[in-house]
């Protein structure tokens, strides 16, 4: 699909200098940019490259003014990474626009969907189920029994969403993705063996959230596991049951949280992080990548390492760790001197 200067100016509310008519049918960084391709350029870091890119079209910012003549034609913006990325998401909706209901596919005759929607070839739609308005449901996805999928919501090919998982409005669900599985419940008995718990709970997700590739969110043992709205999980992310992740959070990938603990508002938690089960953690809590977390965080704590510290405490002991073999040495040089005394 191909745009021209003009129409891209138009969506961006911008100015065309050069070529009003110069199309483009690709996205490209202004380093290595080729004819054909749009561009953007918002640090000033990357001036010089816009003098050589091959781009056909760059964004700017309406300040910029060129020091020497350039090919490429430019549109000029009030902020031009802003612009730049209303673009993409206009791309997005335009290369992600699908419709109507591919063959074969498996939608049980109790089940409902709304207007606009899409279910992509091999899909499976389980019993009583309800589908919202403009709701894009690719191949190979699975959708158990009693599943309710609020409007706006996307679900990519291979995503599977157990039995009475509730998906609020306007989420996003990657490939991989597995909703509602059991949590991780047994109990051992008086041979040394495991007997599983039943986990009868479900998982609700509230509106706007996101979840990347490959994250497992487990049903309840009793009552929700609930992930709110606004939160945005990585890839590769497991969320146990009964956990409550709080609105507005976001969690790096590998991070693994254990049952039953909560997770307050606008936390940020980085990649790899471990969480104990049964605890609380506040709101607006940062937590560096690759902490041990074992206990439970008051509001507005920045916390690192295993087992984390204060963020504070944790670089103060840091660098004490650092210089743990001149303080042995040192250890060792004043013990003989204290020892020669003695002597």
């Amino acid at each position: 699909m191909k745009f021209t200067a003009t129409q891209i100016s138009e969506i961006l509310d911008g100015e065309v200098h050069g070529n009003p008519n110069q199309e483009v049918f690709k996205l490209s960084k202004i380093e290595e940019g080729e004819t054909g391709s749009l561009t953007f350029l918002s640090n000033p870091k990357y001036n010089s490259f816009l003098y050589t890119t091959k781009a056909s079209i760059a964004i700017v910012n309406k300040d910029f003014i060129p020091e020497t003549e350039i090919e490429t034609t430019l549109i000029k913006v009030e902020d031009a990474y802003k612009a730049f990325t209303k673009l993409l998401e206009y791309y997005n909706e335009i290369k992600l626009d699908k419709s109507g209901i591919e063959s074969p596919n498996f939608i049980d005759k109790t089940s409902k969907y709304g207007d606009n929607i899409y279910i992509g070839a091999f899909a499976y739609l389980g019993k009583n189920s309800v589908i919202g308005n403009n709701v894009n449901i690719y191949p190979n996805v699975f959708i158990g029994d009693n599943v309710i999928i609020g409007n706006d919501t996307t679900i990519f090919s291979g995503a599977k969403i157990y039995s009475e998982s509730e998906i609020g409005n306007n989420c996003t669900i990657h490939s991989g993705v597995i909703i509602g599985s059991d949590g991780f419940g047994f109990v051992p008995n008086e041979k040394g063996e495991y007997n599983k718990v039943p986990q009868i709970g479900n998982v609700i997700i509230e509106d706007n959230v996101d979840i990347g590739s490959g994250t497992t969110v487990d049903r309840a043992t009793l009552g929700s596991t609930i992930i709110r709205k606004g939160v945005k999980l990585d890839n590769q992310i497991q969320i146990a049951h009964n956990v409550e992740v709080g609105q507005n959070t976001v969690i790096a990938a590998q991070t693994g949280i254990a049952g039953s603990t909560k997770i307050g508002k606008n936390c940020r938690i980085g990649g790899q992080v471990g969480v104990v089960g049964h605890i609380i953690i506040g709101d607006n809590v940062k937590i560096q990548a690759q902490s041990g977390i074992g206990r439970s965080i008051k509001d507005n704590e920045a916390v690192q390492g295993s087992p984390a510290l204060q963020y504070g405490d944790y670089n103060k002991s840091y660098v004490h760790f650092k210089n743990l073999p001149i303080l042995a040495k040192r250890v060792d040089e004043i013990e003989k001197i204290i020892n020669t005394k003695e002597s």
